[in-house]
Protein backbone atom coordinates (compact mmCIF):
# COMPACT_ATOMS: atom_id res chain seq x y z
CA UNK A 1 0.00 0.00 0.00
CA UNK A 2 2.51 2.22 0.95
CA UNK A 3 4.75 1.65 -2.34
CA UNK A 4 1.18 2.53 -4.21
CA UNK A 5 1.01 6.17 -2.70
CA UNK A 6 4.51 6.58 -3.06
CA UNK A 7 3.84 5.90 -6.91
CA UNK A 8 0.80 8.61 -6.71
CA UNK A 9 2.38 11.09 -4.55
CA UNK A 10 3.23 13.81 -7.10
CA UNK A 11 -0.06 13.35 -8.84
CA UNK A 12 -1.89 13.63 -5.40
CA UNK A 13 -0.14 16.76 -4.73
CA UNK A 14 -0.99 18.34 -8.40
CA UNK A 15 -4.46 17.79 -7.89
CA UNK A 16 -4.21 19.54 -4.60
CA UNK A 17 -3.16 22.54 -5.74
CA UNK A 18 -5.21 22.30 -9.03
CA UNK A 19 -8.17 22.11 -6.71
CA UNK A 20 -6.99 24.93 -4.05
CA UNK A 21 -7.45 26.83 -7.64
CA UNK A 22 -10.58 25.29 -8.63
CA UNK A 23 -12.24 25.65 -5.55
CA UNK A 24 -10.88 29.44 -5.15
CA UNK A 25 -11.96 29.94 -9.43
CA UNK A 26 -15.67 28.51 -8.87
CA UNK A 27 -16.28 30.66 -6.04
CA UNK A 28 -14.16 34.17 -7.16
CA UNK A 29 -15.80 34.16 -10.36
CA UNK A 30 -19.46 34.22 -9.43
CA UNK A 31 -19.06 37.14 -6.75
CA UNK A 32 -17.30 39.18 -9.24
CA UNK A 33 -20.37 38.45 -11.82
CA UNK A 34 -22.68 40.04 -8.79
CA UNK A 35 -20.24 42.66 -7.91
CA UNK A 36 -20.74 43.73 -11.86
CA UNK A 37 -24.06 43.88 -11.86
CA UNK A 38 -24.80 41.32 -14.12
CA UNK A 39 -28.51 39.35 -13.60
CA UNK A 40 -28.70 36.07 -12.58
CA UNK A 41 -29.94 34.54 -15.82
CA UNK A 42 -26.92 36.24 -17.47
CA UNK A 43 -24.20 34.93 -14.78
CA UNK A 44 -26.30 31.11 -15.41
CA UNK A 45 -25.13 31.68 -19.46
CA UNK A 46 -21.60 32.21 -18.23
CA UNK A 47 -21.95 28.97 -16.13
CA UNK A 48 -23.29 27.20 -19.24
CA UNK A 49 -20.33 28.39 -21.36
CA UNK A 50 -17.95 26.68 -18.46
CA UNK A 51 -20.54 23.37 -18.50
CA UNK A 52 -20.57 22.93 -22.59
CA UNK A 53 -16.65 23.22 -22.10
CA UNK A 54 -16.82 20.35 -19.63
CA UNK A 55 -18.97 17.70 -21.98
CA UNK A 56 -16.99 18.66 -24.86
CA UNK A 57 -13.45 17.93 -23.50
CA UNK A 58 -15.11 14.35 -21.99
CA UNK A 59 -15.04 13.55 -25.79
CA UNK A 60 -11.75 15.29 -27.40
CA UNK A 61 -9.69 14.70 -24.98
CA UNK A 62 -8.78 11.35 -24.88
CA UNK A 63 -7.84 11.96 -28.33
CA UNK A 64 -4.95 13.94 -27.33
CA UNK A 65 -4.32 11.41 -24.73
CA UNK A 66 -3.70 8.64 -27.51
CA UNK A 67 -1.39 10.81 -29.92
CA UNK A 68 0.98 12.55 -26.99
CA UNK A 69 0.68 11.13 -23.41
CA UNK A 70 -1.00 11.56 -20.62
CA UNK A 71 1.84 14.08 -18.89
CA UNK A 72 2.25 16.19 -22.11
CA UNK A 73 -1.81 16.96 -22.38
CA UNK A 74 -2.44 17.15 -18.55
CA UNK A 75 0.15 19.92 -18.48
CA UNK A 76 -1.40 21.68 -21.70
CA UNK A 77 -4.96 21.66 -19.35
CA UNK A 78 -3.39 23.54 -16.85
CA UNK A 79 -2.27 25.98 -18.75
CA UNK A 80 -5.68 26.38 -20.08
CA UNK A 81 -6.91 27.21 -16.84
CA UNK A 82 -4.86 29.68 -16.34
CA UNK A 83 -5.63 31.04 -19.36
CA UNK A 84 -9.29 30.94 -18.81
CA UNK A 85 -9.15 32.62 -15.17
CA UNK A 86 -6.49 35.07 -16.28
CA UNK A 87 -8.30 36.63 -19.31
CA UNK A 88 -11.64 36.87 -16.99
CA UNK A 89 -9.36 39.22 -15.52
CA UNK A 90 -8.45 41.03 -18.71
CA UNK A 91 -11.62 41.71 -20.03
CA UNK A 92 -14.32 41.72 -17.67
CA UNK A 93 -17.22 41.56 -20.28
CA UNK A 94 -20.16 38.73 -19.67
CA UNK A 95 -19.91 37.79 -23.27
CA UNK A 96 -16.39 37.09 -23.31
CA UNK A 97 -16.52 35.03 -20.26
CA UNK A 98 -18.79 32.35 -21.55
CA UNK A 99 -15.88 31.89 -23.92
CA UNK A 100 -13.59 32.08 -21.23
CA UNK A 101 -15.13 29.90 -18.84
CA UNK A 102 -15.69 27.46 -21.46
CA UNK A 103 -11.83 26.95 -21.61
CA UNK A 104 -11.82 26.38 -17.54
CA UNK A 105 -14.52 23.95 -18.05
CA UNK A 106 -12.26 21.95 -20.96
CA UNK A 107 -9.44 22.23 -19.11
CA UNK A 108 -10.92 21.11 -15.87
CA UNK A 109 -12.97 17.96 -17.27
CA UNK A 110 -9.80 16.74 -19.56
CA UNK A 111 -7.58 17.44 -16.28
CA UNK A 112 -9.54 15.21 -13.63
CA UNK A 113 -10.18 12.44 -16.72
CA UNK A 114 -6.35 12.31 -17.08
CA UNK A 115 -5.69 11.95 -13.24
CA UNK A 116 -8.57 9.00 -12.69
CA UNK A 117 -7.78 7.11 -15.38
CA UNK A 118 -3.52 7.78 -14.37
CA UNK A 119 -4.89 6.26 -10.62
CA UNK A 120 -6.93 3.58 -12.10
CA UNK A 121 -3.72 2.12 -13.94
CA UNK A 122 -1.82 2.26 -10.13
CA UNK A 123 -4.37 0.64 -8.29
CA UNK A 124 -5.05 -3.08 -7.67
CA UNK A 125 -8.42 -4.59 -6.62
CA UNK A 126 -6.99 -4.75 -3.11
CA UNK A 127 -5.95 -1.35 -2.86
CA UNK A 128 -8.68 0.30 -5.20
CA UNK A 129 -10.99 1.66 -2.73
CA UNK A 130 -8.01 2.95 -0.47
CA UNK A 131 -6.27 4.71 -3.18
CA UNK A 132 -9.19 6.41 -4.54
CA UNK A 133 -10.57 7.64 -0.99
CA UNK A 134 -7.30 8.75 -0.83
CA UNK A 135 -7.82 11.13 -4.13
CA UNK A 136 -11.69 12.00 -2.76
CA UNK A 137 -10.42 13.62 0.30
CA UNK A 138 -7.62 15.22 -1.50
CA UNK A 139 -10.19 16.57 -3.77
CA UNK A 140 -12.59 17.81 -1.16
CA UNK A 141 -9.46 19.41 0.91
CA UNK A 142 -8.39 21.32 -1.75
CA UNK A 143 -11.74 22.47 -2.91
CA UNK A 144 -12.00 23.74 0.49
CA UNK A 145 -9.29 25.39 0.93
CA UNK A 146 -9.33 27.29 -2.27
CA UNK A 147 -12.61 28.66 -1.34
CA UNK A 148 -11.38 30.05 2.02
CA UNK A 149 -8.67 32.02 -0.17
CA UNK A 150 -11.24 34.20 -1.46
CA UNK A 151 -11.52 36.83 2.08
CA UNK A 152 -7.79 37.14 1.25
CA UNK A 153 -8.38 40.10 -1.71
CA UNK A 154 -11.01 41.65 -3.59
CA UNK A 155 -13.04 40.09 -5.93
CA UNK A 156 -13.50 43.25 -7.15
CA UNK A 157 -9.81 43.33 -8.47
CA UNK A 158 -7.32 41.36 -10.20
CA UNK A 159 -5.58 39.43 -7.13
CA UNK A 160 -7.50 37.03 -6.64
CA UNK A 161 -7.66 35.87 -10.39
CA UNK A 162 -3.82 36.49 -10.38
CA UNK A 163 -3.48 34.15 -7.42
CA UNK A 164 -5.69 31.64 -9.23
CA UNK A 165 -3.42 31.20 -11.73
CA UNK A 166 -0.26 31.51 -10.12
CA UNK A 167 -2.21 28.48 -8.15
CA UNK A 168 -3.05 26.53 -11.60
CA UNK A 169 0.47 26.85 -12.44
CA UNK A 170 2.30 25.79 -9.65
CA UNK A 171 -0.39 22.46 -10.19
CA UNK A 172 1.74 21.65 -13.49
CA UNK A 173 5.79 21.50 -11.63
CA UNK A 174 4.80 17.78 -9.18
CA UNK A 175 3.88 15.66 -12.32
CA UNK A 176 6.19 17.97 -14.84
CA UNK A 177 9.43 16.89 -12.53
CA UNK A 178 7.92 13.67 -11.55
CA UNK A 179 10.52 10.48 -12.27
CA UNK A 180 7.67 8.24 -11.92
CA UNK A 181 6.32 6.26 -15.30
CA UNK A 182 4.22 7.41 -16.79
CA UNK A 183 0.81 5.52 -18.02
CA UNK A 184 0.09 3.95 -21.17
CA UNK A 185 -2.47 5.85 -23.37
CA UNK A 186 -5.66 5.37 -22.68
CA UNK A 187 -8.12 3.63 -24.99
CA UNK A 188 -10.70 6.02 -27.25
CA UNK A 189 -13.87 6.69 -25.24
CA UNK A 190 -17.16 5.49 -27.04
CA UNK A 191 -20.72 5.68 -25.67
CA UNK A 192 -23.93 4.16 -26.70
CA UNK A 193 -26.97 5.91 -25.72
CA UNK A 194 -29.83 4.14 -26.97
CA UNK A 195 -28.09 0.58 -25.30
CA UNK A 196 -27.83 2.49 -21.93
CA UNK A 197 -31.36 3.54 -22.43
CA UNK A 198 -32.40 -0.04 -23.33
CA UNK A 199 -30.58 -1.57 -19.98
CA UNK A 200 -31.25 1.15 -17.34
CA UNK A 201 -33.64 4.32 -17.95
CA UNK A 202 -33.55 5.06 -14.67
CA UNK A 203 -29.65 5.75 -15.13
CA UNK A 204 -30.21 6.94 -18.71
CA UNK A 205 -32.74 9.69 -17.05
CA UNK A 206 -30.58 9.90 -13.63
CA UNK A 207 -27.48 11.34 -15.35
CA UNK A 208 -29.14 14.00 -16.95
CA UNK A 209 -31.07 15.01 -13.44
CA UNK A 210 -27.61 14.38 -11.62
CA UNK A 211 -25.62 16.37 -13.82
CA UNK A 212 -28.54 19.09 -13.52
CA UNK A 213 -28.05 19.19 -9.87
CA UNK A 214 -24.62 19.42 -9.36
CA UNK A 215 -24.47 21.73 -12.11
CA UNK A 216 -26.63 24.15 -11.24
CA UNK A 217 -25.37 24.30 -7.42
CA UNK A 218 -22.02 24.17 -8.54
CA UNK A 219 -22.30 27.54 -11.40
CA UNK A 220 -24.75 29.35 -9.01
CA UNK A 221 -23.76 28.48 -5.29
CA UNK A 222 -21.86 31.35 -4.99
CA UNK A 223 -24.31 33.53 -6.57
CA UNK A 224 -26.96 32.11 -3.74
CA UNK A 225 -24.68 32.97 -1.35
CA UNK A 226 -24.09 36.57 -2.18
CA UNK A 227 -28.01 36.98 -3.11
CA UNK A 228 -29.00 36.38 0.45
CA UNK A 229 -26.49 38.23 2.32
CA UNK A 230 -23.81 36.12 3.12
CA UNK A 231 -20.15 37.52 3.63
CA UNK A 232 -17.41 35.55 1.50
CA UNK A 233 -16.36 33.98 4.31
CA UNK A 234 -20.18 32.94 5.26
CA UNK A 235 -20.38 31.80 1.80
CA UNK A 236 -17.30 29.87 1.61
CA UNK A 237 -18.70 27.96 4.71
CA UNK A 238 -22.00 27.13 3.43
CA UNK A 239 -20.30 25.99 -0.20
CA UNK A 240 -17.91 23.55 1.60
CA UNK A 241 -20.62 22.08 4.10
CA UNK A 242 -22.31 21.30 0.92
CA UNK A 243 -19.12 18.97 -0.14
CA UNK A 244 -18.59 18.08 3.31
CA UNK A 245 -22.10 16.46 3.19
CA UNK A 246 -21.85 14.61 -0.09
CA UNK A 247 -17.82 13.26 1.42
CA UNK A 248 -19.82 12.26 4.55
CA UNK A 249 -22.93 10.23 2.50
CA UNK A 250 -21.19 8.93 -0.50
CA UNK A 251 -20.07 5.26 1.00
CA UNK A 252 -22.97 4.72 3.12
CA UNK A 253 -25.43 5.16 0.54
CA UNK A 254 -23.57 3.33 -1.74
CA UNK A 255 -23.44 0.06 0.86
CA UNK A 256 -27.32 0.60 1.79
CA UNK A 257 -27.64 -0.19 -2.41
CA UNK A 258 -25.51 -2.96 -2.74
CA UNK A 259 -27.78 -4.99 -0.12
CA UNK A 260 -31.35 -3.23 -1.36
CA UNK A 261 -32.71 -2.68 -4.69
CA UNK A 262 -31.41 0.97 -5.79
CA UNK A 263 -34.22 2.36 -6.82
CA UNK A 264 -35.37 2.18 -3.47
CA UNK A 265 -32.52 4.15 -2.51
CA UNK A 266 -32.74 7.18 -5.50
CA UNK A 267 -36.27 7.51 -4.31
CA UNK A 268 -35.06 8.20 -0.28
CA UNK A 269 -32.30 10.54 -1.85
CA UNK A 270 -34.91 12.09 -3.93
CA UNK A 271 -37.45 12.61 -1.48
CA UNK A 272 -34.89 13.39 1.63
CA UNK A 273 -33.41 16.05 -1.09
CA UNK A 274 -36.98 17.84 -1.62
CA UNK A 275 -37.22 18.07 2.40
CA UNK A 276 -33.66 19.75 2.75
CA UNK A 277 -33.68 22.41 -0.44
CA UNK A 278 -37.50 23.25 0.94
CA UNK A 279 -36.20 23.84 4.39
CA UNK A 280 -33.60 26.24 3.15
CA UNK A 281 -36.11 28.09 1.68
CA UNK A 282 -37.70 29.11 5.09
CA UNK A 283 -34.23 30.42 6.71
CA UNK A 284 -32.48 33.66 6.42
CA UNK A 285 -29.53 34.56 6.55
CA UNK A 286 -29.62 35.19 10.22
CA UNK A 287 -30.31 31.73 10.34
CA UNK A 288 -26.55 30.76 9.62
CA UNK A 289 -26.07 27.70 11.36
CA UNK A 290 -29.30 26.36 10.09
CA UNK A 291 -28.34 27.49 6.82
CA UNK A 292 -25.28 25.25 6.94
CA UNK A 293 -26.66 22.03 8.33
CA UNK A 294 -29.81 22.24 5.52
CA UNK A 295 -27.17 22.42 2.98
CA UNK A 296 -24.63 19.70 3.92
CA UNK A 297 -28.16 17.40 4.22
CA UNK A 298 -28.26 18.51 0.01
CA UNK A 299 -25.12 17.48 -0.38
CA UNK A 300 -25.84 14.08 1.32
CA UNK A 301 -28.34 13.83 -1.53
CA UNK A 302 -27.18 15.61 -4.42
CA UNK A 303 -23.49 14.13 -5.03
CA UNK A 304 -24.21 10.41 -4.23
CA UNK A 305 -26.69 9.85 -6.94
CA UNK A 306 -24.20 10.51 -9.82
CA UNK A 307 -22.76 7.09 -8.39
CA UNK A 308 -25.66 5.32 -7.73
CA UNK A 309 -26.69 5.54 -11.44
CA UNK A 310 -23.61 4.19 -12.64
CA UNK A 311 -23.42 0.88 -10.43
CA UNK A 312 -27.28 0.52 -11.14
CA UNK A 313 -26.17 0.82 -15.34
CA UNK A 314 -23.43 -1.98 -14.64
CA UNK A 315 -25.15 -3.92 -12.60
CA UNK A 316 -26.94 -4.59 -15.79
CA UNK A 317 -24.01 -4.01 -18.13
CA UNK A 318 -21.51 -7.29 -19.22
CA UNK A 319 -18.06 -6.59 -18.54
CA UNK A 320 -16.67 -5.77 -21.58
CA UNK A 321 -19.78 -3.29 -21.95
CA UNK A 322 -18.53 -0.98 -18.45
CA UNK A 323 -16.34 2.10 -20.55
CA UNK A 324 -19.61 2.28 -23.19
CA UNK A 325 -22.03 2.50 -20.71
CA UNK A 326 -20.03 4.83 -18.16
CA UNK A 327 -18.95 6.27 -21.17
CA UNK A 328 -22.50 7.23 -21.89
CA UNK A 329 -23.64 8.32 -18.44
CA UNK A 330 -20.81 10.86 -18.11
CA UNK A 331 -21.63 12.22 -21.67
CA UNK A 332 -25.73 12.53 -20.22
CA UNK A 333 -24.21 14.00 -17.24
CA UNK A 334 -22.60 17.11 -19.16
CA UNK A 335 -25.53 17.43 -20.82
CA UNK A 336 -27.64 18.01 -17.72
CA UNK A 337 -25.09 20.61 -16.74
CA UNK A 338 -25.07 22.64 -19.74
CA UNK A 339 -29.01 23.27 -18.92
CA UNK A 340 -29.18 22.53 -15.43
CA UNK A 341 -27.79 26.29 -14.93
CA UNK A 342 -30.06 27.60 -17.71
CA UNK A 343 -33.49 26.62 -16.03
CA UNK A 344 -32.10 27.16 -12.51
CA UNK A 345 -30.43 30.97 -12.88
CA UNK A 346 -34.04 31.52 -15.07
CA UNK A 347 -35.61 30.47 -11.89
CA UNK A 348 -33.18 32.70 -9.74
CA UNK A 349 -34.54 35.80 -11.80
CA UNK A 350 -37.73 35.29 -11.50
CA UNK A 351 -38.27 34.26 -7.90
CA UNK A 352 -35.28 35.60 -5.85
CA UNK A 353 -32.37 33.44 -4.36
CA UNK A 354 -34.85 30.87 -3.21
CA UNK A 355 -35.88 30.27 -7.22
CA UNK A 356 -32.39 28.28 -7.22
CA UNK A 357 -32.88 26.01 -3.79
CA UNK A 358 -37.32 25.65 -5.69
CA UNK A 359 -35.23 24.22 -8.98
CA UNK A 360 -33.20 21.64 -7.13
CA UNK A 361 -36.29 20.34 -5.10
CA UNK A 362 -38.22 20.14 -8.16
CA UNK A 363 -35.46 17.88 -9.71
CA UNK A 364 -34.96 16.20 -6.66
CA UNK A 365 -38.61 15.41 -7.05
CA UNK A 366 -38.52 14.47 -10.52
CA UNK A 367 -35.70 11.98 -9.87
CA UNK A 368 -38.01 9.82 -6.96
CA UNK A 369 -40.48 10.04 -8.78
CA UNK A 370 -39.28 8.33 -12.23
CA UNK A 371 -37.35 6.02 -9.74
CA UNK A 372 -40.70 5.08 -8.36
CA UNK A 373 -42.43 4.54 -11.75
CA UNK A 374 -39.37 1.95 -13.13
CA UNK A 375 -39.81 -0.10 -10.09
CA UNK A 376 -43.51 -0.23 -11.15
CA UNK A 377 -42.38 -1.08 -14.88
CA UNK A 378 -39.60 -3.25 -13.89
CA UNK A 379 -39.16 -6.07 -11.70
CA UNK A 380 -35.92 -5.51 -9.23
CA UNK A 381 -33.68 -8.39 -11.04
CA UNK A 382 -34.92 -8.13 -14.14
CA UNK A 383 -32.12 -7.55 -16.75
CA UNK A 384 -29.51 -7.67 -14.20
CA UNK A 385 -26.77 -9.56 -14.98
CA UNK A 386 -24.72 -9.52 -11.53
CA UNK A 387 -24.72 -6.49 -9.42
CA UNK A 388 -21.97 -5.21 -9.42
CA UNK A 389 -20.52 -3.82 -5.81
CA UNK A 390 -20.65 0.08 -5.36
CA UNK A 391 -17.83 2.52 -5.72
CA UNK A 392 -17.46 6.12 -4.63
CA UNK A 393 -16.75 8.19 -7.53
CA UNK A 394 -16.36 12.25 -7.80
CA UNK A 395 -18.92 13.14 -9.84
CA UNK A 396 -17.80 14.59 -13.11
CA UNK A 397 -18.62 18.63 -11.82
CA UNK A 398 -15.72 18.32 -9.80
CA UNK A 399 -13.81 16.71 -12.86
CA UNK A 400 -14.99 13.86 -14.66
CA UNK A 401 -15.89 10.52 -13.71
CA UNK A 402 -12.36 7.86 -15.08
CA UNK A 403 -14.42 6.40 -17.84
CA UNK A 404 -12.10 6.21 -21.09
CA UNK A 405 -9.63 3.30 -19.50
CA UNK A 406 -7.21 1.22 -20.88
CA UNK A 407 -8.66 -1.31 -18.98
CA UNK A 408 -11.93 -2.24 -16.35
CA UNK A 409 -11.62 -4.99 -14.43
CA UNK A 410 -14.77 -6.76 -14.26
CA UNK A 411 -14.99 -7.12 -10.48
CA UNK A 412 -15.52 -3.26 -10.56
Amino acid sequence: MLVSLVSIASLMLSTLLMMIGYGLMNFVVPIRSVAEGWSTFTISCIATGYTFGFTISCIITPKFVQRVGHVRVFGALISLLCIGVLLCALMVDWRAWIAFRFISGFGIAGSYLIIESWLNERVTNDNRATIFSVYMITCLVGSIGGQYLVPLGDPKTTYLFILCGVIFSLAMLPTALSTAQSPTPIAQAKFDLPKLYRLSPIAFVGSLLSGALSGTWSSLGGVYTQNIGMNTAQGATLLSCVLAGGAVSQMPIGRISDMIDRRIVMIVCGVVGVVACVSMTLLSVESQVALYIGGFFVGTMLYPIYSINVAHANDRAAPDEYVTISSGIMILYGLGTVSGPLVGGALMQFAGPPGLLWFLALVFAFYAGYAGWRMAMRKANEGRIEKTGFQSLPIPVRGTDATPRSAISPSE
